[in-house]
């Protein structure tokens, strides 16, 4: 059966979303309904509405989120109607070679690699006023219902509150992970953390997790430093309280600079600042931010050339079908804390309001 229901629509660039009745088609093959109850907003959806991340219109946008099977597609075995689950913005195919690497978690099924936007085959499950509607990321859950393919979902513990752990559909395991397994941060070592949005609080509780004697918040709005000491940052640093270049600020603080910094704006000025602020033979800098289009950075060599790393980080290093189930179990043993990154929480008809408190820093 087609199912009507309200979806948050971009019918183009640089314009608020608008509130439309789609239909959503069943799912085909090897995939599956999912009624969302739960999504949050991300930077990385902005991106698409400010043209920084290039993607078709229309557009239903939406990656984070958490909702229960409506029905499943032929050959779909490892669901059924009424399981709790986290739509996958990275698949987990289980059969490509970033799959079948104990490296990598980056499947090669994932949306961007294929060119995407569509469904595998090639065509949307959403129409709107007669429209074919984009999908985003194989999620698309600005919506009452979407539909994924099964490699892009993780079934999760029953238990779970879906309106606090959609947050480890991205936000929380994207930071999370970019210090426990990107950078591997080891106890006793020193971190600075460039941006505190959610993604970025979640990089703080990596490193405390990961026992980082030193955690430097580093952010432009002092609003953000409260939140950051509560959930472990030891020092907070506003760039515009000082005369000097902020990655001078950090080595002087440190000695010889960090032994891990992380990038989570998404912006390249930030990114080569968060580079320059590393130990300068064994420092590792993560770039966690989406990066935006068409954009080059230029930089000394010799950054490099002394030692230092430089590395990206995709939804924090985890294979996602098998570590999204691991760690909503963490939440519910309590391992971590979600609520301090739960700022607002809207109705759907309100995502307007949603992402102008994103884009004041609210």
């Amino acid at each position: 059966q087609v199912i009507k229901c309200k979806a948050a629509v971009l019918w183009e660039a640089n314009k608020p979303f608008s509130i439309e009745e789609v239909e959503v088609a069943p799912p085909k093959e090897h995939e599956v309904r999912i009624k969302i109850t739960a999504t949050g907003i991300c930077r990385s959806d902005d991106h698409v509405v400010t043209g920084a991340m290039v993607m078709p219109f229309p557009i239903i946008l939406g990656h984070e989120a958490a909702g229960v099977v409506e029905s499943v597609g032929q050959g779909v075995t490892s669901f059924k109607p009424g399981d709790k689950v986290i739509p996958l913005f990275i698949p987990q195919c289980g059969e490509c070679k970033s799959c079948l690497s104990t490296k990598g978690n980056l499947c090669s099924k994932n949306d961007h690699a294929l060119g995407g936007a569509l469904m595998s085959d090639g065509t949307t499950r959403f129409t709107c006023k007669g429209k074919a509607i984009h999908h985003f990321l194989g999620t698309s859950t600005f919506t009452e219902y979407t539909v994924v393919h099964e490699s892009s979902v993780a079934k999760i513990d029953p238990a779970a509150p879906l309106e606090k752990v959609c947050l480890i559909g991205c936000g929380f395991s994207t930071g999370y992970g970019a210090a426990l397994q990107t950078a591997k941060v080891e106890p006793g070592s020193t971190c600075a953390v460039f941006g505190l949005g959610g993604v970025g609080l979640s990089v703080v509780m990596g490193c405390k997790a990961a026992g980082a004697s030193r955690i430097i918040a580093v952010d432009i709005n002092s609003d953000k430093f409260a939140k950051a000491k509560e959930l472990g940052a030891t020092d907070c640093v506003n760039p515009k309280d000082f005369q000097k270049p902020i990655h001078e600020v950090l080595i002087e603080m440190t000695g010889q600079g960090v032994d891990y910094s992380f990038e989570v704006i998404g912006r390249t000025d930030t990114m080569t600042t968060a580079l320059a602020c590393c130990q300068y033979n064994y420092g590792v800098g993560v770039i966690v931010g989406v990066p935006p289009a068409g954009q080059k950075i230029t930089f000394d060599p010799m950054l490099l050339f002394t030692g230092r790393s430089w590395k990206g980080s995709v939804f924090g290093g985890w294979k996602s079908k098998d570590s999204v189930p691991k760690l909503v179990a963490d939440y519910m043993n309590k391992k971590f804390v979600l609520d301090p990154l739960i700022t607002h929480t809207l109705p759907l008809t309100k995502i307007n309001e949603g992402f102008d408190l994103l884009r004041t820093g609210k």
